[in-house]
């Protein structure tokens, strides 16, 4: 029987947003499955025991262990921390996206944010809602240092975008990367990360989340930038202390920043960040992987899983 005519039950999980952009696609790849949806607008709790492969962003806690059938975890984005996060997690298989349009769509965030901020875009826009010309001093991109941390997949692609404006580009991770453009500058580990900050006049965050980097947009590191330096937080919510974020700003030492992950989602319609006149929230929408890109990884990944067998 192909995989595609297997009457397989799929359930689509989250406790941060619905996943019902995700159904016309799985209808489509999956004709013979049937869609169960635990996300923030419906639940399916009596289909628990007859799902096959969980299809995930921030899955509630426990519930995945509550599937005794699951064959698949996936993912819908590149990182798989948001699932890992569940310490009741079964032994399944957890599969990430690898989409070369969503580092594309990364690129392009990545590079607003940062002439976003370099070029004082948000001061042009007051400057528009007050009929006001006013002109700030224009920096060429060749003398705004730019440091991306976290080297994986979509810092790299970054790092090379920024590179190609013209922008001076560092970069720092955990451990050792290789193939970055000549000119880049790479530090790593703790011993580098003092030297990296120092020379950041925006700093992007793009790292992973685990116990060694939860937080790490903290007073300590923003202390070692440059003061008046602009901060971009495309990694994750949790990798910022925000009370510390509001302190910094307050004091001058971080100029502005541009946030698109928060540790609660969405963003409380009471939170500081929405009328903070220095920083700019946007909606976790960085980049995008397709709903057809999903359907079509997650077939793929099953067939391999059913390969080995």
């Amino acid at each position: 029987m192909r995989l595609n005519d297997m009457r397989l039950n799929i359930a689509l999980v989250s406790d941060q947003i619905a996943m019902d952009y995700l159904c016309p696609a799985f209808s489509e790849r999956f004709p013979h499955a049937t869609l169960h949806r635990f996300d923030t607008e419906m639940q399916s709790p009596d289909a628990l025991a007859d799902i096959d492969v969980a299809v995930c962003w921030s899955p509630p806690l426990g519930l995945l262990a509550r599937m005794p059938r699951l064959r698949l975890i996936q993912s819908v984005g590149a990182g798989t921390d948001h699932i890992t996060r569940d310490p009741e997690l079964p032994g399944v298989p957890i599969c990430r996206i690898v989409d070369a349009e969503m580092a594309a769509g990364m690129n392009a965030y990545v590079a607003w944010a940062v002439v976003h901020g370099q070029r004082h875009m948000a001061g042009y826009l007051d400057s528009q809602r007050r009929a006001t010309w006013q002109e700030a001093l224009v920096v060429p991109p060749g003398r705004h240092r730019v440091g991306i941390a976290g080297l994986g997949v979509l810092g790299q692609s970054a790092a090379r975008a920024l590179a190609a404006i013209g922008y001076a580009v560092r970069g720092w991770s955990r451990s050792p990367k290789s193939g970055l453009p000549e000119g880049v500058q790479v530090f790593h580990g703790d011993a580098g990360r003092e030297a990296f900050l120092a020379g950041c006049d925006t700093l992007v965050c793009l790292l992973p989340l685990n116990e060694g980097t939860r937080g790490i947009l903290n007073a300590g590191l923003f202390a070692q930038l440059p003061r008046g330096a602009h901060l971009v937080n495309a990694g994750r919510g949790a990798h910022l202390v925000q009370d510390d974020l509001l302190a910094a700003l307050e004091s001058g030492q971080i100029a502005s920043a541009v946030l698109d992950a928060f540790v609660e989602e969405p963003l409380p319609a009471a939170h500081p960040f929405w009328h903070h006149p220095r920083i700019t929230v946007t909606p976790h929408i960085a980049t995008r992987t397709g709903p057809e890109t999903i359907a079509r990884l997650t077939q793929d990944h099953l067939a391999q899983l059913s390969a080995i067998a």
